[in-house]
């Protein structure tokens, strides 16, 4: 790491180590090589909870309402990403992906994501069984999208890339820095507390994903939603199961839920990926079954959002619970995309837990929410895409901050 003057004023205070935060600053020190960026991360390694444990998807942009913001950053967001993995040796592969209608009842909802897709510039058709089958041998369907632009890169290692690039500019890239606390002077310096130094700051920017909202708090601001935490579980198949799936196979979403289902992703270091669920998590960071927070578990259950989230949709969330205890249910989903998937050929993998942002009327936020106030800028939700979107998001972010800091 780069000499910083750890007793010095910085211009912009990052919490948050995720690819979200880490390209906000690389963006921002793009803009203003001159200004100093502390970015501050609590784990030991960077990009250790949603950015990556997801499934390293390169999303194509298809899913998305037009000019909504995750629609126009991942269009965006996908373009820079591959850029910079171009300019910096990082592998990706844009392998191709296909979303499958397994009968006629899902005909219309998949027209529908196709006219998406061609409202945003994605290049996409719609292909006949016979195609499928030459794309997906062992995939069922009647009928598919084809998404040959969606692809699969190591989001651990852009972010490693970033760190490094960030640490030569002599920015202060601190792992091990839990903030604390925010205190907003009246001349407008922000002071952020952390378990490595207090840092000062004309302006935070709060990239801090599972907990974003309580970052919002501490700042003195009231957040317009509250995190709710979804585990989402993954099985790997066995090496003589990996030829069932070539790229990647998606099912045709249920509209009702900022989830895609159950899918098949082939891994960019090799494997084949199968999954996730959306279960309720009993921690922000309950990435197992059995882990159990007991101050973020009554924050959710009293949460007025979520209770009225759960009696709508408790019938769902029952059968996620129950595939998530049943292995063999789990399968059952999978064999709807690929019927020759058994119990067998599935190893547990690690899960992901998803920062999801609900509205005190029940409602899950779908769209990438940024919020500012006097001290701050806040991410308040980055659901997926936002791996794919994040160089765009960060460019977005360095505009407003730029915007204010300068004379």
């Amino acid at each position: 790491m780069a000499t910083v003057d750890r007793t010095a004023k910085f211009d912009v205070c990052i919490i948050g180590g995720g690819i979200l935060g880490l390209a906000t600053g690389w963006q921002l020190t793009k803009d203003r090589p001159d200004w100093k960026i502390a970015l501050l991360e609590k784990e030991q390694d960077f990009a250790s909870h949603q950015t990556g444990r997801n499934s390293g998807v390169i999303h194509s942009g298809i899913y998305y309402k037009p000019g909504s913001l995750k629609a126009i950053n991942c269009r965006e967001g996908k373009h820079q990403l591959q850029a910079f993995c171009d300019e910096h040796a990082i592998e990706y592969d844009l392998c191709g992906k296909v979303i499958v209608a397994v009968d006629e009842t899902e005909s219309e909802s998949l027209q529908r994501i196709y006219e998406r897709g061609i409202a945003n510039q994605v290049r996409c058709e719609i292909i006949d069984r016979d195609r499928l089958r030459e794309l997906e041998p062992h995939a069922a369907g009647i009928k598919a999208i084809h998404i040959p632009e969606t692809g699969i890169v190591n989001y651990r290692q852009v972010c490693n890339r970033l760190v490094e690039l960030l640490r030569a500019r002599g920015h202060a890239i601190v792992n091990n820095a839990k903030v604390t606390s925010i205190r907003l002077e009246s001349g407008g310096l922000s002071h952020v507390a952390s378990t490595w130094q207090t840092v000062s700051a004309r302006l935070i920017v709060n990239c801090a994903g599972l907990h974003s909202d309580r970052i919002t708090s501490l700042a003195g601001d009231r957040p317009t939603a509250k995190i709710i935490p979804f585990r989402g579980e993954y099985f790997v198949l066995k090496p003589e199961a990996e030829l069932l799936c070539k790229s990647l196979i998606y099912p045709v979403p249920d509209a009702d839920f900022p989830f895609l289902g159950v899918h098949f992703t082939r891994m960019i270091q090799g494997g084949v990926e199968c999954g996730p669920n959306a279960v309720f998590a009993f921690a922000r960071e309950g990435y197992h079954r059995t882990t159990i927070n007991f101050r973020d578990l009554a924050e959710s259950v009293t949460y007025s959002g979520f209770l009225r989230l759960a009696c709508k949709h408790w019938k769902m969330g029952m059968s996620e619970m129950w595939r998530s205890f049943n292995k063999a249910a789990f399968v059952r989903a999978l064999q709807r995309l690929v019927p020759e998937i058994e119990s067998h050929h599935l190893i547990s993998a690690q899960a992901g837990v998803r920062a999801q942002a609900v509205l005190p009327c029940g409602a899950m936020v779908d769209d990438f929410l940024i919020t500012e106030s006097n001290n701050a800028i806040h991410v308040n939700n980055a659901p997926s895409p936002a791996a794919t979107a994040a160089f765009n998001i960060g460019r977005t972010i360095s505009d407003r901050i730029v915007a204010r800091l300068d004379p």
